[in-house]
């Protein structure tokens, strides 16, 4: 840690720390203890998905084999759990693929081989705990049941009764029906639902058009338009063409400056010449920028993106800056790689540590960080608008008593849409918003000056499993306005 807590101690002299020094070493070994907890967590995490990755399959391979052990032909049954041994070998390839970040050649990611086994993993994986949940609620029943029954049955009847026993209570054949029913249809619902968001909301794009107030913003800049898309993640789920239908979307909007916030490609496997070929059409007087995403850093293909789009015209800002001039007034333009939040050695390190110098006092700042979680600093330094993406607004978005629950919360508090907090506010120690200058949704803060704004865009593409689900693609018209 470089500090230690020790006390050095010699023959009638007692050296004590001083205060200072003596909260240096509390805090160090805070954050000693902080890394191994985060290291620890990511390892539970990965053996908690490697475990429900292993139950959900042995669970649907042993319903498989009760199902076709009643078929009368030998060979029928054979070949279906064949069949079935078949997909699991891919799905645990697919796995295998995407912890290796795109880098092994197990499944061509041009083919619908990993559109398919990417859907079966989802698929599975949620019936199970779905089917799960519901014999959990049958047992809970069963005990319910049972022990009202034991208290309100009649008492023993005395030797030499001439009463005739009551009737000994028997099954309920409605409760029975009712749960395999609720087991079939809990079953049956993630497979569906899987793919209605693959063939129909995972195409749906939508444009979403947002006014956010600028802290000071010129007037020559009131009503300037930006169009932000991000998340394109060209892949075997995400084809050419779905790219080019959302690149012609966002020109029909007539925006003055385009900007693309990372993650074009997937991995090693996708042609990122392939996305930055159709990127290269979007049209803007102020130009194309953009910024790297985290796959872009998993693909090893920073360099080459930032070359790819000079070579079309276009600029990807790497720890960079620029002024650009809109109706006689400017702003300045930031631009950064993916914001790495901890070391491989998971040490908590600070976002946009070398932006500082980029920013400007005498004009906006807008910032291209593919990350949400750099909000907190930016708004520290001064930065009145950060465009972001990375979290897809979650793909899966569900509604439970006025609760939107996403996977995405698990790692931001910005999940879509805007967002703020005060500007030059100090950044909170931990990723949350728990001090008192804690970020809102727009819909719940009040637009006054002096804010910082983010806005996280929900993104075009998906990963992992190739479905979206209350969460359709976003292409965004950002207008700016006076505060």
């Amino acid at each position: 840690m470089g500090v230690h807590l020790t006390q050095e101690t010699a023959i009638g002299h007692t050296n004590f720390k001083t205060p200072g020094r003596a909260r240096l070493e509390v805090y160090g070994l805070g954050e000693f203890i902080v890394n191994w907890a985060f290291l620890f967590l990511r390892i539970a995490i990965g053996l908690s998905i490697l475990s429900l990755l292993f139950l959900s399959q042995r669970f649907w391979y042993r319903s498989l084999w009760r199902f076709s052990s009643n078929w009368g032909q030998v060979w029928l049954r054979v070949a279906a759990r064949l069949a079935y041994v078949l997909i699991l070998l891919l799905v645990i390839a697919t796995l295998v693929e995407g912890i290796s970040l795109g880098h092994g050649r197990l499944i061509p990611r041009a083919s619908m081989i990993g559109v398919l086994t990417g859907l079966w993993f989802f698929s599975a994986l949620f019936s199970y705990l779905a089917v799960k949940m519901v014999h959990g609620v049958e047992r809970v029943w069963r005990l319910f049941r049972t022990s009202s029954t034991k208290a309100t049955s009649p008492l023993p009847l005395p030797t030499g009764s001439s009463r005739v026993p009551a009737a000994e209570t028997v099954a309920d054949p409605g409760r029975r029906y009712f749960f395999r029913a609720a087991t079939a249809a809990a079953g049956a619902a993630p497979f569906l639902g899987a793919m209605y968001g693959y063939a129909a909301e995972r195409l749906n794009y939508q444009v979403r058009r947002v006014e956010i107030p600028m802290h000071d913003l010129p007037a020559a800049l009131d009503g300037m338009k930006i169009v932000q898309i991000s998340d394109i993640h060209l892949s075997s789920y995400m084809s050419c063409a779905q790219v080019r239908r959302a690149v012609d979307m966002a020109n029909d909007l007539g925006a003055d400056l385009a900007v693309v916030t990372g993650d074009l490609i997937t991995g090693a496997g996708d042609s990122i010449a392939d996305c930055v070929e159709e990127v290269r059409r979007l049209h803007a007087p102020l130009g194309t920028w953009g910024c790297n995403g985290n796959h872009e850093i998993y693909a090893r293909v920073e360099d080459e993106a930032a070359y790819l789009y000079s070579q079309a015209g276009m600029k990807l800002l790497r720890q960079e800056n620029t002024q650009l001039t809109y109706n006689g007034a400017q702003f300045n333009l930031i631009g950064v790689d993916y914001q790495r939040e901890r070391t491989s050695r998971g040490q908590r390190q600070q976002t946009l540590a070398n932006v500082e110098p980029l920013v400007r006092r005498d004009m906006p700042n807008i910032l291209l960080s593919h990350n949400p979680n750099s909000f907190h600093r930016a708004a520290e330094l001064g930065i009145e608008l950060s465009l972001a993406g990375h979290t897809h607004g979650g793909q899966i978005q569900v509604e439970i008593l006025d609760h939107r629950l996403s996977p995405a919360r698990f790692i931001t508090d910005y999940i879509a849409g805007l967002y703020q907090r005060p500007l030059l506010a100090p950044a909170p120690n931990g990723k949350t918003a728990s001090s008192a200058h804690s970020s809102v949704p727009l819909a719940f803060a009040s637009p006054s000056p002096g804010m910082a704004n983010i806005y996280v865009n929900r993104g075009l593409g998906t990963v992992g499993a190739p479905v979206r689900l209350g969460v359709p693609p976003e292409i965004t018209l950002i207008v700016l306005r006076t505060s």
